[in-house]
């Protein structure tokens, strides 16, 4: 995307189409790029930074994916701290540890890039484009971990720059702009919305919707909520995203808030906190609104339990950090899954509604195991992630709560309801911080 005005000599450098420029054109663009770079670097008055930054991203934009993962690579090589720079500040801190030689050290081991890109990000547009780097460089980084320093860089400014505090929450509904409600569907990424009835049966009065947006990037969602007003905790979400389904009009009926699908919209932004008790302030606006509220939780999808099942579960016999008792139950579990079901490869055929009693059991005692136990780990659940990270409560295992195809493929059907007790919410984050996974007493008595 481009960000400057018809005049800037950016935009016409670059006005050629990609695929009709030389290799000699190509490679002019990208020395351009690097040396707008390090212009700007050297550059001391604020208002030519500013030039220079537009001008910069401009040429960037130009750039083909070849020239992209040449242009990080410099970023690697030329703008990295000077190795003898860091030595020597941290051998002056280490025989004398006060505070200017520590400011040194610290200004020492900062790489360059960090500024660099602090000053792209003041032109106008900036913020946007070096989100798209960001995306471009996370596609790169899986072929080229020699890039991994480059993109602890861009994690580490994204996010300041993308702190909670500065985000604004704002409802969607049926009234909001065309081009949000478009984002809307197009970036659910849980449960796909079909088309505007889909979407408008979402807004309807017995649901919500909220997005989070960032002042340098107005109109553009960075991630949303949706939320079904209910009776009761909810174990399946077919119900709750049937377009059919009539809207419940009496709120005196609500007791429950379910969070049945939260969105991420920018990739570009993977790995930033974005929902750092979001969901707190979702659930305090609501019982605001509605003060008979009494109950706000969770119908989540378990993405990564199947493929645990998969690559993991076969190896628990060799698990020695384990406590004897849950490993044994959790060998029993897995013995009954074999006898009953098959190696846990064989499940992708699985029909929820034809399983045998133990062969749900069997499942349901490793679905519990894998989000009380495996979600401290590397190999946890995401989703598991997200919501005891906020501060959730592991509260119900619900067999067919989701029979579409993708639910099947990924967790055989099984979703979970996690509990927001707004009292408990910074205690149950502090405890997941330190390791450990606050869980409901029926979860607990299944291990």
């Amino acid at each position: 995307m481009m960000f400057l005005s018809r005049s800037s000599p950016a935009r016409r450098r670059t006005s050629a189409p990609v695929e009709q420029r030389s290799p000699r054109a190509q490679a002019r663009l990208l020395n351009q790029v690097v040396a707008g770079c390090h212009r700007l670097l050297s550059e001391r008055g604020e208002s030519n930074s500013v030039a220079i930054a537009e001008e910069v991203l401009g040429l960037y934009a130009g750039l083909t994916a070849e020239q992209r993962l040449a242009f990080f690579k410099v970023l690697d090589t030329e703008f990295g701290p000077d190795p003898k720079a860091v030595l020597d500040a941290a051998q002056r801190y280490a025989e004398e540890p006060e505070a200017t030689r520590l400011m040194a050290l610290v200004q020492a081991a900062e790489p360059p890039r960090q500024e660099l890109l602090r000053r792209l990000n003041r032109a106008p547009g900036g913020t946007a484009v070096i989100i798209g780097m960001r995306r471009a460089l996370l596609d790169l980084l899986k072929h080229q971990p020699a890039l991994a320093a480059v993109e602890a860089d861009f994690l580490h400014l994204l996010s300041s720059w993308f702190n909670p505090g500065f985000l604004q929450m704002e409802q969607v509904d049926w009234r909001s702009p065309a081009e949000l409600l478009e984002k809307i569907i197009q970036h659910e990424a849980v449960h796909e919305i079909d088309g505007w009835a889909d979407l408008r049966r979402r807004l309807q009065p017995d649901r919500r919707c909220f997005a989070f947006f960032h002042p340098q990037l107005p109109g553009e969602p960075l991630i949303f909520v949706e939320v079904a007003l209910v009776p009761d905790m909810p174990a399946a979400v077919g119900p709750l995203i049937n377009a059919r389904d009539e809207p419940q009009g009496d709120e005196r009926q609500f007791k429950v808030a379910t969070f049945y699908s939260i969105s991420n919209c920018q990739p570009g932004l993977k790995g930033v906190s974005l929902g750092n008790f979001l969901i707190k302030r979702v659930a305090e606006h609501l019982q605001r609104e509605f003060p008979q509220l009494h109950t706000f939780c969770t119908l989540s999808p378990i993405p990564g339990f199947a493929a645990w099942l998969h690559k993991h579960a076969p190896g628990l016999r060799e698990r020695d950090d384990l406590a004897p008792k849950l490993k044994e139950r959790a060998l029993k579990a897995l013995a009954a899954l074999v006898q009953h079901g098959g190696e846990p490869a064989a499940l992708a055929s699985l029909e929820p509604a034809k399983a045998s009693e133990p062969l749900r059991e069997a499942l349901c005692t490793l679905a519990a195991f894998y989000l009380a136990h495996e979600s401290v780990t590397p190999r946890g659940d995401p989703v598991a992630k997200f919501h005891l990270g906020n501060g959730a409560r592991l509260e119900r295992l619900n067999w067919a709560g989701d029979l579409s195809r993708k639910g099947l493929k990924q967790a055989l059907g099984l979703m979970v309801n996690y509990l927001y007790d707004l009292r408990h919410i910074e205690d149950h984050h502090e405890r997941f911080v330190h390791g450990e996974v606050v869980a409901s007493r029926a979860l607990q008595r299944m291990l």
